[in-house]
C-alpha cells in the first residue's frame, strides 16, 4: 500500500474535506501491515474500492415554518459499503451537517458496525436544518419532506437509518410515519423507534453503556475496575447519560458533564437525580449546563472551558468530533488518566491520540468504544424481524456481551511484543479484516 500517494490522490478529488480525509488516514496507517501481508487485496484494489462511498444521494428539503415561509435546507444520504449487511447509519440533524462529516461517519461507520459482528454495512446522512427552536408542527413538516426523497433508497434489507445528533424519538417518529405512508408498509426500515411502536427497550442509553462495558474489559488488562474510579465526561445528552448511569451503578464517581457553554465540575458525583436533571437541561433546548450549577451549589460551572484540566483516572468525551485535542491530553495525561474512551464520533484529534498511545494508556478509539449504540440497533432490527420484544435484561445482556466481543478483536490485533494493546490498531485492522474479506468473496462490483 502507497499510504501517501492514496492520500495525495483522494486529497485531489475531495479537496477541502478534512474530516472524511483524517478518518481514512487514521485507518490505513492502522491496516499498513495486514494489507501488505495480504496481495489478493492489493490485486482486488479494496482500499480503493472501499474509501469511495457507493453512492451519495444529495436533495434539497423545502418545508413551511409556523409564518407560512417556505425554508429549503439540504438532505444527504452517504451509502457507504453494505458489503456484510444492509446499509445501516445515523441521520444528522444540525447546521454543521456537510457531506465531509457525513463521509467521515459513514466510513466509520463500516468499521464500527463490523465489529459487532452483525450483519450490517456503514452509511450515514442527514442535513443542516436544526431542530432547535423548532415547534413540533415545524419539526414534522421538516421531516416528512426530508422523507419524501429518502424514502427512495432505504429499505429493512436495503438501508436502515437510525437517530444521531438532533434527531431523537420525536424526529424518528414523524420520519417513519411519513415512511409508511409512502412505503405503504410496516417495517424494521429506522431505528430508534418508540416503545410501543417496534423501539427496543435500553435504546437511548445503549451508546453510553456499551462504551462504559468496553471501559470495564480494557480496565480487567491491568486488573482493576470502574469501582472508586473519577470518571470526566463530556456533553450531556442521551450518550453522556448513558454514560453516566452505568459508570455510577459500577461504582466509579462521575464528576463533570459539559456543554457548548462550559462545563461542570461536581466533586460530590453526578449520579441519581443529577442525571435526570442533565436529561432535562437537554430537553429544554437551551443547550447550555450553567444551570445546573444554580440547581446544585457544589457545583462549580467553568464559562466556556473543557473537562479535560480536571484530574480524574479516566476520561470519556461524549460530546463531538476533535473536541479532545493535544494540549488537553498533555494535561489529561500529567493529571493522571490512566483511561480514555473515545464515546463520541472520533472525538480526539490526531495530535491528541499520539500523546495517549505514546504514553502506554489504556486508549479506546470510537469505532469500538461506542459500537453500542448501533449493535442495540442491530438487536432492534433482529427483533421488528421477528416482531417481538426482548425484556430489558435480555438487551443488556446481549450488549454486554458484543461489547466484550468487540474488545477481544481489538486486543487480538492489537497486543504487541511487549504487551501494550493498541486499541486502534486492533479496532481497525479487525473491522476491515471482516468487510475486506467479504468483498472478495462477492466479487469486483
Amino acid at each position: 500500500m502507497n499510504l501517501e500517494k492514496i492520500m495525495t490522490d483522494l486529497e485531489k478529488k475531495h479537496p477541502g474535506e478534512a474530516e472524511y480525509l483524517q478518518a481514512v488516514r487514521e485507518v490505513l496507517e492502522s491496516i499498513q501491515d495486514v494489507y501488505n501481508e495480504n496481495p489478493q487485496f492489493e490485486s482486488a484494489h479494496i482500499i480503493e474500492r472501499l474509501v469511495e462511498p457507493d453512492r451519495i444521494l444529495t436533495f434539497k428539503v423545502c418545508w413551511t415554518d409556523d409564518n407560512g415561509n417556505v425554508q429549503v435546507n439540504q438532505g444527504y444520504r452517504v451509502q457507504f459499503n453494505n458489503a456484510i449487511g444492509p446499509y445501516k447509519g445515523g441521520l444528522r440533524f444540525h447546521p454543521s451537517v456537510n457531506l465531509s462529516i457525513l463521509k467521515f461517519l459513514g466510513f466509520e461507520q463500516i468499521f464500527k458496525n463490523s465489529l459487532t459482528t452483525l450483519p450490517m454495512g456503514g452509511a450515514k446522512g442527514g442535513s443542516d436544518f436544526d431542530p432547535k427552536g423548532k415547534s413540533n408542527a415545524e419539526v414534522m413538516r421538516f421531516c416528512q419532506a426530508f422523507m419524501l426523497e429518502l424514502w427512495k433508497v432505504i429499505g429493512p434489507e436495503t438501508d436502515v437509518p437510525a437517530g444521531d445528533i438532533g434527531v431523537g424519538g420525536r424526529e424518528i417518529g414523524f420520519l417513519y410515519g411519513m415512511y409508511k405512508k409512502l412505503a405503504r408498509e410496516n417495517t424494521g426500515v429506522l431505528t430508534g423507534k418508540g416503545l410501543n411502536w417496534g423501539g427496543s427497550l435500553i435504546r437511548p442509553e445503549a451508546t453510553g453503556f456499551g462504551a462504559v462495558y468496553f471501559a470495564e474489559e480494557m480496565l480487567k488488562t491491568k486488573n482493576q475496575s470502574l469501582k472508586g474510579k473519577t470518571v470526566a465526561i463530556s456533553g450531556f445528552g442521551n450518550v453522556a447519560w448513558g454514560a453516566a448511569t452505568k459508570a455510577t451503578e459500577l461504582g466509579a464517581k462521575v464528576v463533570t458533564i459539559s456543554g457548548p457553554d462550559g462545563y461542570i465540575y461536581d466533586p460530590d458525583g453526578i449520579s441519581g437525580e443529577k442525571i435526570d436533571y442533565m436529561l432535562e437541561l437537554r430537553a429544554s433546548n437551551q443547550d447550555i449546563v450553567k444551570p445546573y450549577s444554580y440547581e446544585y451549589p457544589n457545583a462549580k460551572f467553568h464559562q466556556g472551558k473543557r473537562p479535560w484540566e480536571v484530574k480524574c483516572d479516566i476520561a470519556m468525551p461524549c460530546a463531538t468530533q476533535n473536541e479532545l485535542d493535544k494540549k488537553d491530553a498533555e494535561l489529561l495525561i500529567k493529571n493522571g488518566v490512566f483511561c480514555v474512551t473515545e464515546v463520541a464520533n472520533m472525538p480526539c484529534t490526531p495530535e491528541a491520540m499520539e500523546v495517549f498511545l505514546d504514553s502506554k494508556i489504556l486508549y479506546g478509539p470510537s469505532k469500538a468504544v461506542n459500537a453500542g449504540g448501533v449493535a442495540t440497533s442491530g438487536l432492534e432490527m433482529s427483533q421488528n424481524a421477528m416482531k417481538l420484544s426482548w425484556p430489558k435484561e435480555e438487551v443488556d445482556q446481549r450488549l454486554h456481551h458484543i461489547m466484550k466481543s468487540i474488545h477481544e478483536s481489538c486486543e487480538k490485533y492489537g497486543k504487541g511484543k511487549d504487551g501494550y494493546v493498541n486499541y486502534v490498531k486492533g479496532a481497525n485492522v479487525a473491522g476491515f479484516l471482516k468487510v475486506a474479506n467479504a468483498m472478495l468473496d462477492q466479487g469486483i462490483l
